[in-house]
């Protein structure tokens, strides 16, 4: 079975979220750090609770003092992976011991800020394991364990870190580069101003080619350092940028959906008012064809009940406009108030009794009562 068909099983047998995205993240940390190999496992949490997760087993080559040291590691891969920073563990041998520093707690877990602020795809495992070969290089996170036998001399190297190997799992380098001895730091007058050859205090030109080589190579070390930092608040400027555009594309593309929505409403309006204004010219075009309009035969009744009704109610109308000019005749004196009196009179009581056959008809016709 192929790396990739064994990785495609163990990240859907473990139920992966990302399984499409965390394989070729794997695999190309495979390619740059041929000394790790990927195990299944389970993992036990802090709160107690365990689950299985694939991990990266194996070392990382890291240089010190000019020297080539491979330090062992443990990478455990959450089940968000990449979307979620893995954990990442120092894992020395039995030969070896942790190291704590600024990055590396006593149990040996991991803790770099590249983890902390891990942001895919800005963030993954060969970045990961770049910056921790330049940290290691930096503060080792091991070194060998004194002999007991020999308390007086200096440990002999140890060979470097060698995972176990299995029938299905990918073989780890068997290199036999020195293993940091105790202490990790050189201590008193650095080496780059004086070196004891055969016995001598004699600097050679060799000893001060080795003093340069090696001041080249921390200057190299700390640029990188601040040339990675500064790519990565970069990246985190564009990653904020890159949301904010993201929020402004959504908000335009809703702000587009509403006016294309306005937009089919004003069309759907303009279509109704076009088939209205054509009813209405057709209207016309017949009334204008009718000839003079007979308003007595425009209102045709259904019933000769409602004819009655019809009749009285506009009769009834007529005698209340005829009492209004009546009133204001008098109001200009155009009328005396006898006769003003005796007409009102009249026209009440024939409006009182249309109001009773009114309300006589609309109950026949089953209609509500006048208030």
């Amino acid at each position: 079975m192929t790396a990739s068909d064994q990785l495609k099983n163990w990240f859907t047998s473990s139920k992966y979220k990302y399984p499409d995205i965390a394989k070729p993240d794997v695999l190309r940390a495979f390619q740059m750090f041929k000394d790790l190999r990927p195990t299944l496992d389970t993992f036990v949490f802090n709160d107690g609770n365990n689950k299985e997760l694939v991990s990266l087993d194996g070392t990382i080559p890291v240089k010190y003092k000019g020297n080539i040291y491979n330090i062992p590691i443990c990478i455990w891969l959450l089940d968000t992976h990449p979307y979620n920073a893995p954990i990442v563990y120092v894992k020395p041998t039995s030969t070896m011991q942790i190291k704590p520093g600024r990055y590396v707690d006593p149990n040996g877990k991991i803790n770099l800020p590249y983890l902390l602020t891990w942001r895919f795809p800005q963030s993954d495992l060969n970045g990961l394991l770049m910056v921790l070969t330049i940290q290691f290089g930096e503060e080792p996170p091991v070194f060998s364990k004194l002999s007991t036998r020999h308390p007086t001399q200096q440990p002999t190297p140890t060979n470097a870190y060698t995972p176990d190997q299995s029938e299905n799992s990918w073989s780890a380098s068997t290199a036999t580069n020195p293993a940091i001895n105790h202490p990790p730091y050189p201590t008193g007058q650095s080496s780059h101003h004086t070196q004891t050859v055969s016995g001598t205090s004699t600097v050679t030109e060799e000893h001060i080619k080795l003093s340069l080589l090696s001041a080249v190579e921390e200057t190299l070390k700390r640029r990188l350092k601040e040339t990675f930092a500064q790519a990565q608040a970069e990246m985190d400027t564009l990653y904020k940028t890159q949301n904010d555009l993201q929020k402004g594309r959504e908000c335009l593309e809703r702000m587009v959906k509403s006016l294309e929505q306005e937009r089919d409403e004003v069309e759907k309006n303009m279509s109704i008012l076009k088939e209205k204004n054509a009813e209405l010219k057709e209207a016309l075009n017949k009334m204008e064809n009718q000839g003079e309009l007979k308003i007595d035969e425009a209102v045709v009744t259904t019933a000769p009940l409602y004819r009655q009704l019809l009749n009285a109610f506009a009769e009834e109308q007529a005698l209340e406009d005829a009492i209004y000019y009546l009133g204001e005749a008098l109001r200009r004196n155009v009328v005396d108030i006898d006769i003003f009196l005796k007409q009102v009179r009249e026209l009440s009581w024939r409006q009182f009794m249309l109001r009773a056959i009114i309300q006589k008809c609309r109950e026949k016709a089953g209609l509500p009562a006048l208030t």
